[in-house]
């Protein structure tokens, strides 16, 4: 029972009707909570949680920053989920979904670059050090854009998903690699002080907001997602239309 209850779910999700039902509802869900999350994230970090006893105001970024990080490796990680899904069990919608996640994933990458270089300025004195956290996650970008760039280079559509499915697991070797970066090399950057054995070690007053903006990313991500699968839909429909449609004879010449 479970079992086949399990594959009509399955199929229900790879039918691209149902899906953008559920698109339909779970889109604008995913986008409230965005704003809602954000909201109360930006404020309550930004002007009521207290400052940090040794960067001082300058550690508020985390609230941006931290979340960013988090989502640039969760997206690509859903990148390769989705791509070994459509390689084992050909689900119709798995590189729509992958394909979708790529653009999300490629700004949450550049925004945690962008603001770690913001936050590194006061924290260690410089823009830019080659750390290999800060190193693992700027080839991050570089597979995000080589992911992007496989689908525009490679014009037939089954081609371009099978070698972008490979692009995409064999890419995914980097995302140990910035998670476990501080603790196999040494590193500006702190251990883990949220997901740890022996619980979080920030206050309260400080994780709230900062698990508000991992919330709030994360509705944006499945929103966008949701947006881009939708318009790709859209596009394969119109395309299809085109392929069926007849072609108009050529009006004869008149005779002069």
């Amino acid at each position: 029972m479970t079992r086949e209850r399990n594959a009509t779910m399955w199929s229900r999700f790879s039918n691209p009707a149902k899906f953008e039902g559920l698109a339909r509802i779970a889109g604008p869900i995913a986008c409230g909570v965005f704003v809602l999350c954000a909201a109360f994230g930006l404020v309550a970090g930004l002007f009521f949680s207290p400052a940090d006893y040794q960067q001082g105001d300058s550690a508020r970024i985390m609230y941006v920053h931290v979340p960013a990080a988090w989502m640039a490796m969760a997206s690509y990680s859903f990148i390769a989920m989705m791509s070994l899904i459509a390689f084992v069990w050909r689900h119709s919608l798995a590189d729509v979904a992958a394909r979708a996640a790529a653009a999300p994933g490629t700004i949450f990458t550049a925004l945690a670059l962008f603001t770690g270089a913001v936050w590194g300025k006061p924290t260690w004195g410089a823009w830019w050090v080659w750390d290999a956290r800060l190193t693992s996650m700027l080839l991050l970008l570089f597979i995000y854009f080589g992911y992007m760039a496989v689908w525009q280079a490679v014009p037939e559509t089954a081609r371009a998903a099978r070698f972008a499915r490979i692009l995409a697991l064999i890419g995914f070797i980097n995302i140990p690699i910035i998670k476990f970066s501080v603790d196999w090399w040494n590193s500006l950057h702190q251990t883990a002080s949220i997901i740890r054995a022996g619980g979080p070690t920030i206050h309260p007053s400080m994780l709230t907001p900062l698990f508000a903006m991992i919330i709030a990313y994360t509705a944006l991500f499945v929103w966008l997602v949701f947006l881009g699968m939708r318009a790709a839909l859209a596009r394969r429909r119109i395309e299809a239309r085109g392929a069926r449609a007849p072609s108009r004879p050529a009006a004869p010449a008149e005779a002069t």
